[in-house]
């Protein structure tokens, strides 16, 4: 299935949103926002942006381009920002609730930044917002650390381009997450592509990073006492084939498994 999503930036033109020191939250999110973009695009998604210059929206306006676009997915980015300059530090997703896909998607993303180095603050609701509320489709709010937090700021400058690499891995690897009724068994199941299993977190990590370098999307799963590095979760054999078909052309080891989903 070919999916659109939305990538909205926060804030814009004379709205700049949080502001530490001259950097202003509306630019580090309209370059993370196309950077992310950009990656999902050359995966084979349609994405299409609220603004891609710096121009104004109110949050109403974002949400209604999310609408008018059928997009199946609306995904906006931010930088947080906290009283006190360096009182927090870390990232965190906000969904309108705690269910369905979307919060995959904001775990998923959270989680993967998590790996970078940033705090996990994890997923919260937020119901109150208008992007989260107004969209039809489901949403999710990044906030891509704290501009006023000298920490944050460090790895989003030096270590740019794993934090959109990461965020689109997280994307991809939600939208893979498809699930298929086995013929004869009401218990639906989907095919996880493996290439590794390790017992030590910091060896899994290494092919973790090594992976996404590449552009596969991946994930660890804790199972088993193992750390067990995953390339995607497909509701049809055939495209997790080809998956393994492309990591072996990579000169990676792989193998197929199925099971269970989980709800």
């Amino acid at each position: 299935m070919a999916y659109k999503i939305m990538i909205d930036s926060g804030h814009g033109g004379n709205d700049p949103g949080a502001v530490y020191e001259g950097r202003q939250e509306k630019d580090d999110a309209l370059r993370l926002a196309l950077a992310v973009g950009d990656i999902l695009s050359r995966n084979g998604v349609d994405v299409e942006y609220t603004r891609t210059g710096d121009v104004y929206q109110t949050p109403f306006e974002k949400a209604q381009i999310g609408n008018a676009s059928d997009a199946d997915f609306f995904i906006s980015f931010h930088r947080n920002s906290s009283p006190t300059p360096n009182q927090y530090s870390g990232v965190e997703t906000l969904v309108y609730d705690q269910s369905g896909r979307k919060l995959d998607m904001a775990e998923n993303i959270n989680g993967a930044l998590g790996e970078l180095g940033f705090q996990e603050l994890g997923v919260k609701s937020r119901p109150g917002l208008v992007v989260l509320r107004r969209t039809k489709m489901p949403a999710v709010l990044v906030e891509a650390g704290f501009i006023n937090s000298d920490e944050d700021n460090e790895i989003f400058d030096s270590q740019f381009q794993d934090i959109a690499q990461a965020i689109a891995s997280g994307i991809l690897g939600t939208l893979n997450e498809e699930t298929v009724e086995t013929p004869g068994n009401s218990q639906d199941i989907f095919y996880r592509v493996q290439t590794g299993s390790f017992r030590e977190r910091a060896n899994a990590d290494n092919l973790l990073y090594e992976l996404e370098d590449q552009g596969f999307p991946s994930f660890i799963l804790r199972e088993d006492g193992l750390y067990k590095v995953q390339v995607g979760a497909f509701k049809n054999l055939e495209n997790a084939v080809k998956m393994e078909r492309s990591l072996r052309n990579a000169g990676y080891s792989t193998w197929i498994d199925a099971a269970p989903a989980t709800y």
